[in-house]
């Protein structure tokens, strides 16, 4: 077995999964992207591009570098890795990301309009706001740029300004509910917005105290990996 077969292995599941359940705007298309961060390693296990998800093997995932220079894989890895790299980069306690075209928050893209903290639970999973990203030309250097300085907030959802959907966390299991919880607000949001009567927010005190707690969960991901053993 090889050292990166299971993170290519859980890739290629979760990305399918996602394809197949309309995340990625299309069942048939390669739209979308999903990484995984090699432990102790500067290294990303990322899907390719230009590649349909229900044709993808495990043969088709990559392996690169920060540099996006090829340690394993023969194809192209996909054009939004530099977006992933940044992520890992600047917050220490993300280890999976996922890019999405998903419908309802993809909606509130175009519209450039962030989710306010709406839900208790929502807000303690992902953090305080649901902020967007400015618009940058897919794979260049001021979108992940852009990704980068908006990390800073410590939440673990984004919406790319007419793209689409960003989404980080410790693992792909917890990544992917992010996903769902993304797309939950958003279509929740929508339906509120369309009634034209006044939305409704979290108390101020209470976002803070749950924000915090999102925070705190942050550092202890980071400490266990300053740890020796790792």
């Amino acid at each position: 077995m090889g050292r990166y077969d299971d993170y290519k292995r859980r890739v290629l599941q979760v990305s399918q999964r996602l394809s197949a359940d309309g995340y990625f705007g299309s069942k048939s298309g390669s739209a979308g992207n999903v990484s995984m961060l090699v432990e102790n390693e500067d290294a990303v296990v990322v899907t390719p591009t230009r590649l349909q998800y229900d044709v993808m093997t495990f043969d088709d995932i990559c392996v690169v570098d920060f540099d996006l220079a090829r340690i394993e894989g023969d194809r192209k890895p996909s054009i939004e890795t530099p977006m992933h790299v940044a992520a890992y980069k600047v917050r220490a306690d993300v280890s999976a990301v996922i890019h999405t075209h998903q419908t309802f928050a993809s909606a509130l893209s175009i519209l450039n309009q962030p989710i306010p903290p709406l839900f208790d639970e929502v807000t303690l999973a992902i953090g305080n706001t649901i902020d967007v990203v400015p618009y940058a030309l897919s794979g260049s250097r001021e979108l992940h740029d852009n990704v980068a300085r908006k990390l800073a907030n410590r939440c673990h959802c984004y919406i790319l300004q007419n793209h689409g959907t960003l989404c980080v966390g410790t693992d792909l299991d917890k990544t992917f509910t992010f996903v769902e919880l993304l797309e939950k607000s958003a279509h929740i949001y929508m339906d509120a917005l369309s009634t034209g009567k006044p939305i409704t927010v979290l108390p101020e005190k209470t976002v803070a105290q749950l924000h915090a707690a999102v925070i705190a969960r942050q550092d202890r991901e980071i400490a266990r990996r300053r740890e020796p053993s790792h």
